[in-house]
């Protein structure tokens, strides 16, 4: 297992993802309804605001936003994920990052990070959150967790770890939360979970796992996560062939303090 610890944002964060762009868009999870309305919720009319999702991918969460009403802005920098995605009618693609997005101060009510806070450095993304935020503006950190507490969860997820070309730690947001509370213009991180799930066909599992950026796409490690998972299909299939993985899908929100806080 690779023990590398280096913060995400050194690690090529623009670019690791231009060879997982369509297994991206196909097999990555969603998310759970509940929490989508959530990151919207008492901010009135959804039809009103502009929702600035950060490090949207395929715009996975970017169309499920749009779907409520509000027009969502999608800023992606790498071009094949942006190209990869399917097209929504309230929902828009532009290069920038979440260091620099390109978008207008005071123009966004809500900024989406789902999936997506890990890759960025805090300081400087929270400085521009504040920055394109209007008073009052809302922020939504989003992620989907294993559900460890799965028996077959569990071992799926000891097959990625052994498997990664990176250290990985899901599920520990903690530093991404204590960077959000460090900073001067966010209130204090308000926090939702939701039960969510996968069901998937062995193929589809394979998708889904060759979708993160640590996982070898070549060669004999390759080759031995494509039988370890074919192992562990077998193991966890129910009779149409599907075995469903289980998510906790995290949800954070914080606003930024108004003129009159």
């Amino acid at each position: 297992m690779a023990t590398n610890v280096l913060p995400l944002h050194t690690l090529n964060p623009l670019g690791r993802f231009s060879d997982r762009a369509q297994d991206y868009a196909r097999y990555r999870p969603r998310y759970p309804e509940g929490a989508i309305a959530a990151i919207l919720a008492d901010l009135g009319d959804p039809r009103s605001l502009v929702v600035a999702d950060i490090g949207a991918g395929t715009g996975i969460s970017s169309r499920l936003l749009g779907d409520l009403g509000p027009r969502v802005i999608a800023v992606e920098p790498n071009a094949a994920m942006r190209e990869a995605a399917a097209p929504h009618p309230q929902v828009s693609f532009q290069t920038g990052t979440a260091e620099q997005t390109g978008l207008a101060a005071g123009s966004i009510h809500v900024v989406t990070c789902c999936q997506s806070f890990h890759w960025f450095n805090p300081p400087l993304a929270l400085g521009e959150f504040s920055r394109i935020l209007c008073p009052g503006g809302r922020l939504a950190l989003l992620w989907n967790d294993w559900d460890l507490s799965d028996p077959g969860t569990g071992a799926y997820r000891q097959i990625i770890q052994a498997a990664a070309t990176r250290a990985i730690n899901h599920s520990d947001h903690s530093q991404s939360i204590k960077a959000i509370e460090r900073h001067a213009d966010f209130l204090p991180v308000r926090h939702f979970s939701f039960a969510y799930g996968q069901t998937l066909m062995l193929s589809e599992v394979v998708g889904r796992s060759l979708s993160s950026s640590y996982i070898p796409k070549e060669g004999r490690a390759h080759a031995q996560f494509l039988d370890t998972i074919a192992a562990w299909h077998r193991t966890w299939t129910a009779d149409d062939g599907t075995v469903n993985l289980k998510y906790i899908t995290n949800l954070y929100l914080s606003e930024k303090v108004s003129a009159a806080s």
